[in-house]
């Protein structure tokens, strides 16, 4: 198993060198973010996109640009610097470069709630408190496998255990929604599979109040870790020697990572890869394991390949929205195969 190690293949980034690669990454991201806007899956000339951004416009150019395309793409924003962060936290925590929470069984904890809410023979729901009840069920069903982890990890000095145990879990539950999968409605199974492809739609401006302020406090908070990450690298007892208490910061860790994908997943679906693949992505930009630098690189990094994705899903000119997982298992998959065989 790949481990890794506190040896920094470069130096800290030098001044002048690191703040370009911040502007630049910077630029990136708020390209990405505008390009969210003036492109989507129905044509809007760029003049009136502006227009619309300013008040003015039509009424159907606002209401798509205000109410569908800006809260769509910052909750690409938002959502890809929490899902990328929740698995650089786990990669280091567990010191294994492919611990992420779809591997952990986070995601598939949250899959499992809402199939068992939308799939059970005799539940019917939709609309407004539709919506509500799976995000609910998304969010419990993600904290209630963390929670699990948590429990065994206080028993369970193995990361590799842990990671297969949670493994185990994600083929519990994909067992039990293919169960509840042949006893369901047509229409329950189509529902299930569209929320199961994962989509930066499902947060519109009525949402935002609750899902903004969670998502960038429980991200930011990451950035106080960034001292007992870089301890973890050396091994858990140069962390003890130095004051860490290595148990106690893993409980912290997975439960940050558990909220910010609870987060993610209760509103936007189970988001494939971006957790696993982007940490590797940062780490091979910076050329360094410093968290001081690693951990706001992987947030801005995860953004901007969240906000990619997004653009990519309505590339089709005919108004078909491409299925967002679909899109990120062709970015992340290839980054994985990459990392892997680069460390043979």
């Amino acid at each position: 198993m790949c481990k890794f190690t506190s040896r920094q293949e470069r130096p800290l980034w030098p001044s002048a060198s690191g703040m370009a690669k911040c502007f630049l990454l910077v630029a990136i991201c708020l390209l990405l973010f505008l390009v969210s806007l003036f492109h989507g899956s129905v044509d809007i000339p760029i003049n009136d996109v502006v227009r619309a951004l300013l008040g003015k416009g039509t009424d159907t150019a606002r209401y798509i640009v205000i109410f569908s395309r800006l809260p769509q793409a910052v909750t690409a924003f938002l959502s890809g610097g929490a899902l990328a962060v929740s698995g650089l936290l786990l990669q280091t925590a567990f010191r294994n470069p492919l611990a992420a929470p779809d591997i952990f069984g986070v995601t598939s904890g949250a899959s499992l709630a809402v199939a068992l809410l939308t799939l059970a023979p005799g539940v019917v729901l939709s609309g407004i408190a539709g919506f509500l009840s799976s995000v609910a069920a998304a969010f419990f069903g993600a904290m209630a496998v963390t929670a699990m982890i948590w429990f065994l990890s206080k028993r369970v000095r193995s990361s590799v255990t842990l990671i297969i145990v949670g493994m185990m879990v994600g083929y519990v539950c994909s067992s039990v929604i293919t169960l509840l999968n042949s006893m369901a409605t047509d229409e329950s199974v189509h529902n299930f599979v569209v929320w199961g492809m994962g989509d930066f739609t499902g947060v519109g401006m009525e949402d935002m109040w609750l899902f903004a302020p969670l998502t960038i406090v429980a991200t930011l908070s990451t950035l106080l870790l960034v001292k007992p990450l870089n301890a973890l690298l050396l091994g858990p007892r140069y962390a003890e020697s130095m004051g860490v208490n290595v148990r106690k910061t893993r409980n912290i860790l997975l439960l940050l990572t558990g909220i910010l994908t609870a987060l993610v997943t209760a509103f936007c679906g189970p988001i494939a890869f971006i957790a696993l693949a982007v940490p590797h992505v940062a780490r091979l930009f910076v050329g360094t394991t410093d968290h001081r630098v690693l951990l706001p690189t992987t947030i801005i990094i995860g953004s901007a390949i969240a906000l990619l994705c997004n653009i990519i899903t309505t590339i089709p000119s005919n108004g078909t929205v491409l299925p967002l997982n679909a899109v990120t298992s062709l970015i992340g998959a290839p980054v994985i195969v990459y990392v892997l065989l680069r460390r043979k």
